[in-house]
């Protein structure tokens, strides 16, 4: 079995509301259906980050069965919208939700100034971390700026599309981390893939997080075990355990 702290996936359950997002609504995907298909992999999940898509909106009832239903080393990373009140930001945390996502690649759009504000707000209240879901190829200056100056920030799915290998060593050496998801979806070919892992965690060996990215909505091809070993074709055992859990563990539940 191969032991995994889960940094990314979705959970879609038919109780609880979609969003038309450019055209999509995704099929459901349980709580049951993403353990059946860890086990049928040969997974053990230890814990993990339930990240609310595009699909999602700002809805966040989801949450509370999801994260009771998996267990306590579980959180949630939403969305929210900028008027959201101390409070209702007070009950989430209450519910694990442990982070807020900016999806600037869905079209949930903020501005810079949203951004930061909404970010240091929820550190502030809750020492939640921000998540940005991103094309670091296109990223304007000022944007690129911004996410040096957030508190607790990461990216997703390697940055999305390829840019130089340069500014992903400036953001794994700001302590900012990167997650290892979505490999169907990403700009980069798998030996591209292997080549960027060992880089970067010589730069940082805190700075790569892996996550599954189940149910893999709207990727090219969806996650299977090709993906861990891939990851274990390219680092050693004590590589393979910060990236696989250790580095997962320690963003999300050393509060």
């Amino acid at each position: 079995m191969q032991k995994i702290f889960d940094a990314h996936f979705h959970i879609i359950d038919p109780k609880f509301p979609l969003v038309e997002n450019q055209g999509f609504v995704p099929d459901y995907y349980t709580v049951n259906h993403y353990l059946k298909e860890l086990k049928e992999m040969s997974i053990e999940v230890t814990g993990g980050a339930i990240v609310s898509g595009s699909f999602q909106g700002y809805h966040q009832d989801y949450f509370a069965e999801a994260i009771s239903q998996l267990g306590k080393n579980f959180v949630g990373i939403t969305q929210l919208p900028f008027d959201t009140t101390d409070e209702e930001i007070f009950k989430l945390n209450d519910v694990g939700i442990k982070g807020i996502r900016f999806n600037l690649y869905r079209g949930l759009s903020a501005s810079p100034k949203e951004i930061k504000e909404l970010s240091e707000k929820v550190n502030k209240l809750c020492n939640w971390k921000t998540e940005l879901y991103l094309n670091l190829q296109t990223i304007d200056s000022e944007l690129e700026k911004l996410i040096f100056t957030l508190p607790k920030v990461s990216i997703d799915h390697l940055g999305m599309h390829k840019c130089s290998i340069d500014q992903l060593k400036k953001i794994v050496n700001a302590d900012i981390p990167i997650r290892l998801t979505g490999f169907g979806r990403i700009g980069y070919e798998r030996d591209e893939v292997r080549e960027l892992i060992p880089i970067l965690y010589r730069e940082n060996p805190s700075s790569l997080m892996f996550g599954s990215d189940l149910p893999s909505t709207r990727a090219n091809y969806r996650f299977s075990s090709n993906d861990i070993e891939l990851i274990k074709e390219t680092v050693g055992k004590e590589a393979q355990d910060r990236i696989f859990f250790r580095n997962g563990e320690k963003w999300y539940l050393d509060q």
